[in-house]
């Protein structure tokens, strides 16, 4: 990862401060070279911006020889030893951005959440420390709590016109509510997810299907589910050989209920916008295979059927777990929750 370099005067006001004891960094990174005349330096130098510069590039030597613990050491103590600093928000970002290249996440995340927590906000080059640090620690934080309120301070006024894809950060933010079930404000943040122009989630297939689901669900009454799947798919069926309209429907999902072809990208068929499926029952005598398709499981299953007069004539019925628990009286029942026309790519 790139790190925020600034090797120029920052746009904001410096605080003056006295000529630090510095004697230590000769003792911890001397001897001889370089570093020993950039310590020397360091020690002497009573302007805060020309430590800045210093401090700097005695980082960058430790980097570049490859010394990355002893780097964190130095910018650790040296925010540890002069408090005052008005760039130890900086140099502990820096900290941070070496534990996290070196996979000590843990790590990664306390010395970003200290600079949140201790240190005043600084802007590198127009950017914020403070943004910089928020966006890393909510992909950085394991704990729902905690992120939660890191995506709530990235999507407030503060920086605003700030994020590139705020709609995903309403998405973060209301799956981290899940994790944590509150429901009621995950469905709002799902709802300002889905109220925003950008509807794209890094890693996300279909995340305005999900939360568009997610919503309805949650106002719905899912009279239509069955706590397990065997008696759903024998009821479906007995409906579809007994031509019984009102009993299929009644197994329908009354939301979130699709019907399409397996490729979405390219469809081999027009599928009516509002499917009704009663129609076609009546017009058909569709055969119903005796088990379901061998690739089902335990969270997803199909159910191979054909002679339909709707072309192509052969539907796959898709049933699924339901996994919401927010209503924990329907949590793991199944629904019948859409169709797949044609045949199955293996």
């Amino acid at each position: 990862m790139a790190k925020v370099l600034l090797l120029a005067a920052l746009a904001l006001p410096l605080i003056g401060c006295g000529a630090p004891e510095a004697r230590y960094y000769l003792g911890a990174f001397g001897g001889s070279g370089e570093l020993a005349e950039l310590s020397r330096l360091l020690d002497q130098e009573p302007s805060v911006e020309r430590r800045f510069v210093l401090i700097q590039q005695i980082a960058h030597v430790l980097a570049t020889a490859g010394r990355r613990e002893a780097e964190v050491v130095f910018l650790t103590t040296h925010a540890a030893r002069e408090p005052d600093d008005p760039f130890n928000g900086y140099y502990l970002l820096m900290a941070a951005q070496v534990y996290e290249e070196l996979g000590e996440v843990p790590l990664a995340v306390h010395y970003y959440a200290r600079v949140l927590k201790n240190h005043q906000d600084l802007f590198v080059k127009g950017q914020s420390v403070h943004l910089y640090c928020l966006q890393r620690l909510v992909e950085l934080e394991p704990r729902a709590q905690e992120r939660i309120g890191y995506l709530k301070e990235l999507s407030s006024p503060r920086f605003s016109g700030q994020v590139q894809q705020p709609g995903a950060l309403y998405f973060r933010l209301a799956q981290s509510y899940d994790e944590v079930g509150n429901w009621e404000q995950a469905i709002k943040a799902y709802n300002l997810f889905l109220g925003t122009a950008d509807l794209e989630v890094p890693g996300v297939t279909n995340a305005s299907r999900v939360a568009t689901e997610k919503v309805l669900f949650y106002y719905a009454d899912p009279t239509w589910t069955v706590p397990d799947l065997a008696t759903l798919v024998e009821a479906v069926r007995d409906a579809i050989q007994r031509k019984d309209i009102t009993k299929l429907r009644r197994y329908q999902a009354r939301v979130n209920f699709s019907a399409e072809g397996w490729d979405q990208a390219a469809p081999s068929e027009v599928v009516p916008e509002e499917f009704a499926i009663g129609g076609y029952l009546s017009s058909s005598n569709p055969r119903v295979a005796d088990v379901l398709d061998p690739t089902s499981n335990d969270r997803e299953a199909w159910l191979y059927t054909t002679n339909w007069s709707f072309r192509p004539p052969i539907w796959y019925l898709y049933f699924r777990r339901i996994d919401f628990p927010a209503n924990p009286d329907v949590n793991g029942h199944w629904e019948w929750a859409g169709i797949k026309f044609g045949e199955r790519l293996r």
